[in-house]
């Protein structure tokens, strides 16, 4: 005969055991008494540093300071995964083309001129660090970087569609002078492990026969991918809510309660406390002033970049591109093409400027002739703020003064391509792991 009493007994063991791991519950202990992680910013590198917290076992809750919507930096961009950009922003030369720039309304680059003690500070770093010994030095870590996040975004997109292409991007060059300095960081690229290949005019139309291209060449970095951004955005909140996780929009942190050095709880407009055993800085742009509230500084400048989409472009390119001489980029996201560029650094301020909007409009013809101005009529122009260190790395780490709080941000025009390593790094540090020195928060 059959005892029916411990095979019922076993299978309601089963039960709740599932129960509880669905529930949040492991090996007996409930989700509300796990490490607590409170992560201040809800874009790319917040909801990844969300996610990968998750992976190690922190109970998460993401504030993000504005309502939801698709307007924030991570949503705009040019949605390029690029390991070839390894070089950083700090880049040899930049301070005397810069310079030119600055006296051109639609050049790619300006500085707002104002009175203002971080703008210095962070000019100065900046001039120290544009050369060839800081290239030296850093391009294998940006190297290693984002190899390393392009795998996690192979990774992310299984069973899960964002629109990642991986077909390479191309560094597409209208004059030889030009061509030949791309040359010369495709020469790098190789060295570094990063696939590039010097292509003329033949084999740049080969390799995107989609769309008409007046060029001398290009350079063919094969491992670059591009994504649509706002469905990668998506997908990450997706993860994060399923997994348990709380993003709450229009939660702008004012303040926050220290207990020895860690930091116990921050403050929200409106007077909520929200506890924490441990808190991560991934508010972009607006990380500097999250830092002083923390009792601390960041030397960082937002860099405003703008993008224009358009709906049904004549042609559709195939690949992700940049105008080499114009700074621009180019990217097809679905039946759409968008065009990007520009870097304004003036302060936290989201302004259209129209002069450099027409800039990246009226490059597009003298590389893609099919393309007219007029295309771009009754198009809206999208601005960000990208967060800029002054020698073109990011900072990733811990503050000095706490034992707790880690910021990740500065990654100017690499967040999203940098998004998943960092949230990586951002676990492993919250995990007790060390990070390397060139990124640590406070090396100025």
């Amino acid at each position: 005969m059959i005892e029916w009493g411990p095979i019922l007994l076993r299978i309601a063991g089963c039960w709740l055991y599932l129960m509880a791991r669905l529930c949040g519950y492991t090996d007996g202990v409930q989700k509300e008494s796990q490490r607590h992680v409170v992560i201040i910013g809800g874009g790319v590198v917040g909801l990844c540093s969300a996610y990968y917290a998750m992976q190690e076992g922190w109970r998460v809750t993401v504030l993000e300071r504005e309502e939801r919507s698709e307007e924030g930096c991570s949503y705009g961009n040019a949605g390029m995964v690029v390991p070839s950009h390894f070089i950083p922003l700090a880049a040899p030369g930049m301070i005397a083309k810069g310079m030119r720039w600055m006296l051109n309304p639609e050049s790619p680059f300006y500085v707002k001129p104002r009175l203002s003690i971080d703008l210095m500070r962070w000019g100065i770093a900046f001039w120290r660090h544009a050369n060839e010994e800081h290239t030296e030095r850093c391009k294998a870590l940006l190297a290693e970087m984002s190899l390393r996040s392009r795998r996690l975004f192979e990774e992310l997109q299984e069973g899960a569609d964002f629109g990642l292409q991986k077909r390479g991007l191309l560094m597409l060059c209208k004059t030889q002078k030009a061509l030949d300095g791309e040359a010369e960081v495709a020469a790098m690229a190789n060295a570094l492990g990063i696939k590039a290949e010097v292509c003329d005019r033949k084999r740049t139309a080969e390799l995107d026969p989609g769309v008409e291209m007046d060029v001398q060449g290009s350079v063919w970095f094969e491992q670059d991918c591009h994504l649509e951004p706002n469905r990668f955005m998506e997908m990450l909140e997706r993860k994060v809510e399923a997994g348990g996780g709380e993003i709450r929009y229009g939660a702008q942190v004012v303040g926050s309660e220290r207990e020895g050095d860690k930091l116990k709880a921050v403050m929200l407009e409106g007077g909520e406390k929200v506890e924490a055993d441990a808190v991560v800085v991934a508010a972009g742009a607006w990380s500097p002033d999250l830092a002083r509230i923390f009792g601390a500084q960041v030397l960082m400048q937002a860099g405003k970049g703008y993008s224009l989409t358009l709906p049904h472009p004549v042609q559709l390119p195939e690949l992700c591109s940049i105008f080499t001489e114009a700074k621009v980029a180019i990217t097809p996201m679905g039946q759409a093409l968008r065009f990007a560029g520009t870097m304004e650094v003036g302060g936290n301020d989201l302004s259209v400027n129209p002069r450099r909007v027409q800039g990246i409009i009226k490059s597009v013809k003298e590389y893609f002739p099919q393309f007219d101005v007029s295309h771009f009529e009754g198009v809206d122009a999208w601005a960000g703020l990208r967060p800029c260190s002054p020698d073109g790395l990011p900072y990733i780490g811990k503050l000095s003064q706490y034992g707790n709080v880690v910021v990740a941000t500065g990654h100017a025009m690499m967040g999203l391509s940098l998004g998943p390593v960092t949230g990586q790094m951002v676990a492993d540090i919250l995990g007790g792991e060390g990070v390397d020195t060139r990124l640590a928060v406070e090396r100025f």
